[in-house]
């Protein structure tokens, strides 16, 4: 199983979204389990879960864990081919976002454009990778920052553009044949407050 799997297919993606499938999908990342042992915990007919994981299993999202014999039945037993999944811009081709339309490094609205691409690009090189049996090279590093004042967030994100504008230059080689480009995406956005659980609202 995978930590996590990017849905490009747009028919994947409704089957996803579908609040009964998304269910069995949070019930099979956990464990494998069979179409009668799902029913019991999501309160439906065996026959209708039954369908509703085929449908699953049509579009890569489970596949078979493995079967079992109970009685003169065998069962089979699935299970979720991610712990998580994340939709694609690419699932909606003509409406995804585009963030080369405008350039607006102070609009969030280009910063989630830019979050777009980044899971649309890095989804499809995932697949590629995969098929070509690679490994993908990628760098990812996140942290969290408390600013004193606005104009120290300010005086920040001056001196990141600079330093990261110098390492593009130093390594930026637009003339070597061999190379291959890279994107860079560097954002900074207020950190999201987790919601209070149930039990912490009481």
């Amino acid at each position: 199983m995978l930590d996590v799997t990017v849905i490009e297919d747009p028919e994947a993606a409704a089957a996803s979204l579908d609040p009964i499938r998304a269910r069995l999908l949070a019930e099979l990342a956990g464990a494998p389990a069979s179409a009668a042992m799902l029913a019991g915990r999501v309160g439906l007919p065996r026959q209708k879960v039954n369908y509703h994981l085929k449908a699953l299993e049509r579009h890569g999202l489970v596949e078979l864990a493995g079967e079992r014999r109970k009685g003169n039945v065998t069962e089979r037993l699935m299970r979720a081919t991610a712990a998580s999944y994340v939709i694609s811009p690419a699932a909606l081709p003509a409406v995804q976002p585009d963030p080369d339309r405008f350039r607006d490094q102070l609009s969030a609205r280009w910063l989630l454009a830019l979050g777009a691409r980044l899971v649309r690009d890095v989804g499809m090189l995932i697949t590629g990778a995969a098929k070509a049996r690679k490994r993908l090279a990628t760098y990812a590093l996140d942290g969290e920052v408390r600013f004193a004042s606005a104009a120290d967030r300010a005086a920040f994100v001056q001196e990141l553009a600079a330093g990261v504008s110098a390492l593009i230059r130093k390594y930026d080689a637009p003339d070597a044949e061999s190379g291959r480009d890279h994107r860079i995406v560097v954002a900074v956005h207020p950190t999201v407050k987790d919601r209070p659980t149930p039990e912490q609202e009481q």
